[in-house]
């Protein structure tokens, strides 16, 4: 067969870059162009306002507060669950894989709803936790709850291959020297797999911070004390106050921001580890 000319190469080249390009300005580069020109529209003024409003500082405390008890409990259980499922070999793994993946199928709106099936007060459990006065469903504790569901196989799913890839020789070599289990796995392990730990973390701290669906159903909306930041800006939206909401809206576009640069930087360092081992 005789060679393919090369300009039919570049034509291919050039139209599916020219797709990609488009696309991209349309679906990612637009919005947030929009965000930003409609959260600055009033000026500075308006925009810093949209932050001091008890409201808005309760959505962020709550935020905030989620996510640092969400990232620590995704962490014990996706270490957990990628050193068995990288390491060892145990009946039911193939469950356990599945279970983690579990959240990726379910819409987040289905799981809420399952917690309020479990924890609200017509739910399963419901006549017991009124009976000793706690409060799950349209409080803190049932936002943890759903958060934490939505986001548990984040960290997983980034170590597990990467321990899968380690092997075990060097395991096995500290083990013959007298290294017990906590010693293998934070001295070997963790150290060997930290890059992709930070990822999952990045990654499980931005679902955390952005998540609406599970969370809309179990918070109840309770202005100023259930509300997260992405409640808080459908609130705002549905009162008309567009600038106020595209101010809230373009902090959660910031953090975003942030996240995808965190993420590349992790990804080069990974690539160069690669290389350079």
């Amino acid at each position: 067969m005789g060679a393919v000319p090369a300009f039919r190469f570049n034509g291919v080249r050039r139209t599916l870059l020219t797709a990609v390009v488009l696309f991209l300005l349309l679906f990612l580069v637009a919005p947030l162009v929009a965000v930003f020109s409609e959260a600055l529209r009033k000026g500075l003024g308006a925009y810093f306002a949209a932050f001091t409003d008890p409201a808005a500082l309760s959505a962020i405390k709550l935020t905030l507060l989620t996510t640092a008890v969400v990232i620590p409990l995704n962490l014990v259980f996706g270490v957990a669950a990628a050193w068995c499922i990288a390491k060892f070999r145990f009946p039911g793994k193939t469950l356990l894989i599945s279970l983690i993946d579990l959240p990726f199928a379910i819409s987040p709106v289905i799981a809420g709803l399952v917690f309020v099936l479990l924890f609200g007060r017509n739910g399963w459990l419901g006549a017991w936790l009124e009976a000793h006065d706690w409060h799950i469903i349209f409080a803190w504790p049932g936002i943890v709850l759903a958060t934490t569901f939505v986001t548990l196989p984040f960290i997983a799913r980034e170590l597990i291959p990467y321990m899968q890839e380690q092997g075990r020789d060097e395991e096995e070599a500290a083990r013959l020297m007298g290294a017990n289990g906590w010693q293998i796995l934070f001295r070997i392990t963790l150290p060997r797999a930290k890059l992709a730990l930070l990822y999952g973390i990045v990654l499980c701290n931005a679902r955390a911070m952005g998540e609406f669906g599970a969370v809309s159903v179990v918070s109840g909306h309770v202005r100023g004390q259930t509300d997260t930041l992405p409640l808080h800006v459908e609130v705002l939206y549905n009162e008309y106050d567009f600038s106020a909401a595209f101010a809230v809206a373009s902090l959660l576009t910031l953090l975003a921001l942030v996240t995808l640069v965190i993420k590349t930087w992790l990804e080069r360092r990974g690539v160069h580890a690669t290389r350079s081992a």
